[in-house]
């Protein structure tokens, strides 16, 4: 997901929504309403008014070093595993009840993507993980190849939507951890 918020005007409305309902602005008081709503905006790092995506990115960043604190390699592997399905489920409603196909506001794409790559490169230094920063965010907001493929994909509202929000950003995971692999092999 890139940091501008993406609206499909023509997309077709979901079941709670009114054809001739306007999109819903992301705010506190939105975000408040439903526990998914918190999942799904990052716990407000997504409510950023300039890119929601990288300040998204960067409270993974912090949270999985908290996390690791407290949590083993393999209670983190778990972490994650639980974040996917639970990230679909709550970037499916989120974009539902905004009646925006793939808002900016939702980052929990960014968080669960940012977490599996940290997850597979610690340990490292902090010039490391920037490094795992840097090409990740360049991987999601650029939208190379592969990425741009996986961002067409899955569009508009319900689950497919919602698979469609985690999945461009699971997709440039996969490409910044390439990258690194390739780097640690040849240099």
């Amino acid at each position: 997901m890139s940091d501008t918020p993406i609206s499909t005007p023509h997309a077709a409305p979901t079941e709670s929504a009114s054809p001739m309902q306007a999109p819903r602005k992301a705010g506190w008081a939105f975000m408040l309403q439903n526990p998914l709503h918190w999942i799904a905006m990052g716990f407000g790092s997504g409510l950023s008014p300039k890119a929601p995506g990288t300040v998204g990115t960067l409270w993974a960043w912090v949270a999985y070093l908290v996390l690791q604190l407290w949590l083993t390699p393999q209670a983190i592997g778990i972490l994650i595993a639980v974040s996917i399905p639970l990230g679909w489920w709550a970037c499916t409603a989120t974009a539902r009840n905004m009646g925006i196909a793939d808002p900016g506001s939702i980052v929990w794409d960014e968080v669960v993507a940012f977490w599996i790559i940290l997850w597979l490169v610690m340990p490292v230094g902090f010039w490391g993980q920037f490094i795992a920063f840097a090409l990740f965010r360049y991987f999601d907001a650029a939208k190379p190849q592969p990425v741009r493929w996986a961002d067409r994909c899955f569009k508009g509202f319900g689950w497919g939507g919602g698979w469609g929000i985690m999945w461009d950003d699971l997709v440039a995971a996969f490409c910044t951890l390439l990258v690194i692999a390739l780097w640690r092999h040849f240099v």
